[in-house]
């Protein structure tokens, strides 16, 4: 769920300035340690695990700061692991504050304590992130394997919410959690008074374990718990009126990447891999013996990959309401050119249930359903 929030006003720069190539949102990870162990995750790290060792120091990090603020970065999201893992994060954010970023953080608020909040009272960024797993202590600590890790997150939570920093809520949607969604949305909305936003779209984890499948729910469940969300179902209306039924032209049918990625937005892994997006790890260029410029240059050139074959997500209209891209294909299947059944299968239900045409576009077995 590493969704970057903008304003209209953003959009219409992204729209402006997305095709000269300038790099104006981004995500780095800065470790992928974290206290937790859930179920779900794509790419987390025991807490004390080697991994820290490769993790780029507060120097490095500022020196990217420069650079990526130098290119035309403006909005920035910091995520993990858990981002309080580092003991320096609070250094790296504040000088990413100097810079002038709009900051959004992701954490899962186990390790926020009162000073923590309140350096981000005197710091504000644009936005916090937390997941809640479950409305009960049971539910969340079945997705996140760590007793205790309730009453952590409930307890940053209220330490954020105290000092009016602005906060908001979210969970994924899995076999754990599925029968709680709809209480953790009343709780967060009624009586936390917080924005709430769900994910029910999950993918393997970056180091190819499809182990996150293994809690994933249904195509015909993910597809009913859009019903049973009227906000949720007119946000899909408004947006397949603007991005389906769109026939690609020659060129962005050869195109192997449609994503943002290499356009205006870029990924830094905890060791300084900057790669089209979080989920991958490959064509990356190193930042550490590079520098973002020609990171960037890097990612542009990644853009101009072509298709080796046609598949059924070639002439597909309805893309957009499944979000099929290489690197899901890459997690998935080991091969970026290879549809995902599970997104295909979710968007030709979540076609049918907007009463959108399905234009034939090849051996599909769903478009025969």
């Amino acid at each position: 769920m590493q969704s970057l929030p903008y304003s209209q006003f953003s959009q219409e720069l992204l729209e402006k300035f997305g095709r000269k190539r300038v790099p104006l949102c981004g995500t780095i990870e800065v470790t992928r340690r974290c206290p937790m162990n859930c179920v779900h995750c794509y790419n987390n790290l025991p807490l004390y695990d080697g991994a820290r060792s490769d993790e780029l120091t507060y120097e490095e990090h500022c020196r990217i700061l420069d650079q990526i603020t130098e290119a035309g970065c403006f909005w920035l999201l910091y995520t993990g692991g858990e981002i309080f893992s580092r003991p320096d994060f609070l250094d790296i954010y504040t000088y990413a504050k100097h810079k002038g970023l709009l900051i959004t953080l992701f954490t899962n608020g186990t390790l926020i304590t009162p000073e923590i909040s309140d350096h981000l009272v005197e710091w504000r960024p644009f936005a916090i992130e937390i997941t809640l797993y479950g409305r009960t202590k049971e539910t969340h600590e079945r997705v996140t394997r760590v007793p205790g890790s309730y009453a952590q997150c409930m307890r940053g939570i209220r330490l954020l919410m105290e000092r009016r920093l602005p906060l908001k809520l979210k969970t994924v949607a899995i076999e754990p959690n599925k029968h709680e969604l709809w209480d953790i949305k009343r709780f967060v909305e009624d009586d936390l008074g917080c924005e709430f936003k769900f994910d029910a779209m999950m993918n393997a984890r970056v180091d190819h374990s499809l182990s996150p499948l293994a809690v994933r729910l249904a195509p015909e469940e993910v597809v009913d718990l859009d019903l049973k969300d009227s906000k949720r179902m007119s946000a899909l209306k408004t947006f397949c009126a603007k991005y389906t039924g769109l026939s690609a032209t020659a060129e962005e049918s050869s195109q192997l990447y449609r994503c943002s990625g290499g356009l205006y937005s870029f990924a830094i892994d905890p060791a300084g891999k900057m790669a089209v997006c979080g989920l991958t790890q490959s064509d990356a260029c190193d930042l550490r013996s590079a520098s973002f410029k020609e990171g960037w240059k890097h990612l542009v050139g990644i853009r101009q990959k072509k298709v080796t074959r046609q598949t059924k997500c070639s002439a597909c209209d309805i893309q957009a309401l499944c979000g099929m891209c290489p690197v899901n294909g890459e997690l998935e299947n080991f091969d970026p050119e290879e549809p995902v059944d599970f997104m295909c299968q979710v968007a030709h239900l979540r076609a049918r249930a907007l009463g959108l045409f399905i234009k034939p576009h090849g051996e599909c077995q769903y478009c025969k359903e």
